[in-house]
This record gives structure tokens, sequence and C-alpha cells, in this order.
């Protein structure tokens, strides 16, 4: 939560910073398209490490790497030696540690509570960094950059040196692994976890429905200042109150992920929230209404808590032990990987079909994940303990 909320406040600044420092648009989209490649192209292998190494150091050590990088740009900003270079290779560079820093984080927390409580675990940590990212950090932003343009990197750098005396501070032993056979290689273990992904009905189905998910959230987040202000002509107003809608969605979805998951299962909650998020969409594609778009993104907010929760805590309780970092970046890489994407296809849809077009086409993206979750209902139907912590949580395959 802490360090979130430090990540709040630079990924605000940075685009302010790239603004003051060039005119040129894809100049600037660069800077952003940074936070994203990373995961591309060592998203897979950050989850090996995850797997091989001690993870509570792995996430200490990363973190005051983080810390260290972040302060020396707030020296180079408050000096006035930014330039878009270093922008560009800061947020390459930090997103880069951040592949090992969450596998690991994700791989760690089974160590650290009894896998009946692995829900509500989630459940409190993602809504955690939801408030501290999205209702925290940004309105100080503005108060921040009043006081000098390096202020917010030195609260972000300062947040990750204190988050990893955090993680430095935990007495945990992590799960226990076998010695790696001869001749083990990167390569190979990547392969392990994927093909452990692939195995496993569930995950795969789950999988499958994610990435279509996160296609169709990019065409739609890609797309939704048009959608509000030319669309429905709500202007600014219209598109902050949309924005605001879903970050207070997302904080209640975070009270009743774990609340669904007891009643329905996991699997059947996840069915839920895709059926739930298709309805949505539809509504704000055909109603040119804002109180209508209001209610809508509420909704995609709290069922996208309610998916990310449950999705994680399937994924963390049907892996290897061995094996989380790697199946954990699997999906992350998917994730990633469809958000860009599903970008460029909204623009094609908006362009094609009309302003509203994106909505629509995620809805259809949104069914088709729906459909692609039965295999993991018919297959899985995690029982999840009334009282988090007694028991251990029965699969029932």
């Amino acid at each position: 939560m802490v360090s979130r909320f430090g990540d709040a406040l630079r990924t605000a600044t940075l685009p302010l910073i790239a603004v003051g420092l060039s005119d040129d648009p894809f100049v600037i989209a660069s800077v952003t398209a940074c936070g994203y490649l990373p995961w591309l192209l060592f998203g897979l292998l950050g989850g090996a490490l995850a797997d091989r190494v001690d993870q509570r150091r792995a996430m200490w050590a990363v973190d005051t790497v983080r810390g260290a990088l972040v302060a020396c740009f707030a020296l180079a900003v408050g000096l006035g030696h930014a330039s878009i270079g270093l922008l560009v290779a800061l947020a390459f560079t930090l997103t880069t540690l951040q592949t090992l820093f969450d596998n690991a984080s994700t791989a760690l927390l089974p160590s650290l509570v009894d896998r009946a409580a692995l829900g509500s675990a989630n459940a409190r940590l993602m809504t955690g960094q939801q408030l501290a990212g999205g209702l925290l950090a940004s309105p100080l932003v503005p108060l921040l950059l009043t006081a000098g343009a390096a202020l917010p990197f030195a609260a972000d750098a300062t947040s990750y040196l204190l988050a990893a005396a955090l993680v430095a501070s935990l007495r945990v032993q992590g799960p226990e692994r076998a010695p790696r056979p001869s001749g083990s290689t990167l390569r190979k273990e990547v392969g392990e976890g994927l093909r452990a992904l692939w195995d496993d009905r569930v995950l795969r189905a789950i999988c499958t429905a994610t990435l279509l998910c996160n296609i169709g959230m990019g065409a739609l987040i890609g797309t939704l200042v048009l959608h509000v202000t030319r669309w429905l002509h709500a202007g600014n107003a219209g598109y902050a109150a949309a924005m605001t809608a879903y970050a207070a969605g997302s904080l209640c979805g975070g009270f009743v992920a774990q609340r669904l998951a007891r009643r329905f299962g996991r699997a059947r909650t996840l069915l839920l929230g895709g059926s739930v998020q298709t309805l949505a969409l539809v509504v704000m594609g055909t109603v040119r209404r804002l109180d209508a778009l209001v209610v809508a993104m509420l909704l995609l907010g709290l069922m996208n808590m309610v998916w990310n929760v449950n999705q994680v805590t399937l994924m963390q309780q049907r892996s290897p032990a061995a094996m989380v970092g790697r199946v954990s970046s699997a999906f992350r890489t998917a994730s990633t990987s469809g958000a860009p994407l599903g970008a460029l296809l909204g623009g094609a849809a908006a362009m094609v079909c009309g302003l509203n077009g994106p909505a629509l086409f995620a809805a259809a993206l949104f069914a088709l994940a729906v459909v692609s979750l039965i295999p993991a209902v018919q297959r899985d139907v995690s029982l999840v303990e009334p009282e988090d912590g007694v028991t251990s949580a029965h699969v029932q395959s």
C-alpha cells in the first residue's frame, strides 16, 4: 500500500513532466508505453526468478534499488537536468524490476496466511492499494507540484524505501523447493510454468477469460474520454464522474469479493462478475445518459475488483507451491498484452462503428469470456470456509 501510494504520485507526474519537455504526442506516449513493454519482454522471466530466489529478500532488494533510482531522478529534476530519455529509461527500468517484485509478492502471500485466508488477504491488499493509489495520492499531486516538480518523485523514492523496510521486517519461511535438476535453465523453468498453467483446465479457462476481458477493458479505457465527452456530450465533469464511480466501485468490490466467494464459490463468482460487466457495457453502449454511464462504471469497478481477488486467489490455491511465481507471471503477461491490443482495437471500433462502438465491442469480448469460464465452473467449485484461517479450503473437481 505504501509503495502503491508513491507509484500513483510518480505515474501522475511523469506525463506532466513529459509535456513540459516535448510537444510530440508520439514521444510523450512512448513514456507510457515503456510502462507496458517490460511485462511483455521480461514478465515470464520475472516469474521464473521469483520461484528461484528468496521472495522476501527479492522484494526488499528490488524496492531498495527502485527507491535509489527514483531518488536520483528526483535530484535530476530538481537540478533541471530531466530529459525525455531519462523519463523513458526510468519508466522502463522500474517496470522491469516490478516484474520480479509483483510475482514474488504473489508467490510469498501463501506463506504468510493460512490457505483458507488467501481470499480475504488478497481482497484487503487490493482494496488498500486502490485506496492508497486511487483516492489518497491523486489529489496530492497538484499540491506537491506547487512546491516543486521533484517533490512527487522524492515522495515516491521515500515510499519505496519504507516499503523495503516493511518487507525486510517479515519473519517468514518461504515454500520448500526441491533441488533443481542438473542442467535446469530459466527457459526450461519458464516452460514448466506455462505447462502447469495449460494443464490445469480451470486455470487455463480463467486465463483465457482474463485475456479477453483485458482486451475489452483496453478498448473501453482507451476511448472512454471520447465516449463521454463526444458521444454523451457530458464534458470533462462527466469524465471525472465516470472515473470516480469506477474507483468507488472498486473499493466496494474489495469488501464484497470474499462474501460472494463464500456464497457461490470462486469460479461461479467469476462467472457472475463477467456477466454483470457484460450487461454494464451493453448499457454504456446503448443508453445515452450520464447517470446510466455512472451506474455502469460503478458496476464495472465493483466486479473488476471481485474478479481480480478471486482470480488471483484461485491461481494461488491451484498452482504447485514451488511454481506460483511462474504461473502468476503467465497471468500477468497475458493481461498486459491484452490492454494495449485492446486500445488499438477500440480505436478501430470507434472509427468504424461510432464512438459507442468500443463499449459494445468490449461487451462482446466479456460475453466470450463468460462462455470460456464454463469449463472452470464445471470442474471447480471452491468452497470457501465461513471463517478464514480456521481450516483449509476444499477444492472439488
